[in-house]
């Protein structure tokens, strides 16, 4: 009697103890404007959050503006914090190339400067594996322009800039619309964006 009840105790506070935090991992991707970026991310199972912001340069605390007009060094991006064990970084790669046109070297569809120039930060030497493989075997298809660059510090956007496409759709599908992003996506990869945009 006693064993049982002391079973039944074990089981109670192990029960009872705190859960170990969930697993997440980084990743960071400049694709030209990142209202745009947001959408394909956040529908992907096992993305957790997705935030715009700034990074790449050397100002701190860098502002829209200071952004913007190309004075800071820093790209428009997107972190992504996601479970490794319900989406993969590959996975996250595929999203973010068929998001992008990989060969434009003057920054994203109808936004020009180093600004919206795309790239991928990595943050460990397993994601620039991966980061560089994925590269490469686009090489074979064409002429890839996209950096592949070690991830410093990341300066989250403005926060009316966050989910965009959630708070003024109509002004996000315009934008999309006359910079010629989907035509160009689909002229690119046969489809307007892996894992689709907001409709």
């Amino acid at each position: 009697m006693r064993q049982i009840l002391f079973s039944a105790l074990a089981l109670l506070l192990l029960a009872a103890a705190p859960q170990p935090p969930q697993p997440h991992a980084v990743a960071t991707f400049a694709g030209g404007c990142f209202w745009c970026m947001e959408p394909p991310f956040e529908k992907m199972p096992g993305v957790i959050s997705v935030t715009s912001g700034y990074t790449g340069g050397t100002k701190s605390h860098p502002t829209y503006e200071e952004v913007s007009a190309g004075v800071t060094g820093h790209r428009e991006s997107v972190e992504v914090v996601y479970d490794p064990r319900k989406v993969t970084y590959a996975q996250l790669l595929d999203t973010f190339w068929h998001n992008v046109d990989p060969t434009d070297n003057s920054g994203q569809f109808c936004d020009h400067g180093s600004q919206y120039r795309s790239a991928i930060f990595y943050h460990d030497a397993e994601q620039k594996r991966l980061a560089e493989e994925s590269k490469a075997a686009l090489q074979k298809r064409f002429r890839v322009v996209t950096d592949i660059l070690p991830a410093s510090q990341f300066w989250p956007a403005e926060e009316y800039h966050q989910d965009y496409y959630k708070k003024d759709p109509a002004h996000y599908h315009h934008y999309r619309k006359i910079c010629g992003r989907d035509q160009r996506l689909i002229d690119r990869w046969g489809m307007p964006g892996r894992q689709g945009e907001a409709n």
